[in-house]
């Protein structure tokens, strides 16, 4: 499962997903990560069973965490189909069935929204 993580600089000096990691012993996958010397925003990639955990962890060490549990939201009744998203896709989380009907591998997304600027007939949202 995605977590957004977002936490101030100035009101957290250690690394918080080392020391989750360390202390939990839940493996995290780093999606993206932007980070400055006043702020950051992480989305990392968890088991869904210790998603919970893990984002309580966090909030208790004085993150911001957002659990996302649908990145890419998909209005099938304006989606037709055309696969602007597939070309512009780092992830590869758009492809074509056999039917040529749009598949989503929500799990590949790292929330860069290109696809929802690209999409001509805003059918593709992210998760607020």
């Amino acid at each position: 499962m995605k977590l957004l993580v977002t936490f101030s600089r100035k009101k957290m000096r250690e690394p918080i997903i080392a020391r989750v990691v360390k202390e939990t012993g839940v493996l995290v996958c780093i999606d993206r990560a932007q980070i400055d010397s006043a702020a950051g925003e992480v989305l990392i990639d968890v088991p869904d069973k210790e998603a919970t955990y893990i984002s309580e962890r966090m909030r208790a060490m004085g993150a911001q965490v957002r659990i996302l549990e649908n990145a890419i939201i998909r209005d099938e009744n304006e989606c037709v189909d055309c696969g602007a998203c597939i070309s512009i896709c780092p992830r590869e989380v758009f492809t074509f069935d056999e039917e040529w009907k749009l598949q989503v591998s929500e799990e590949r997304c790292v929330l860069c929204r290109r696809c929802v600027l690209a999409c001509p007939h805003h059918a593709l949202s992210q998760q607020e």
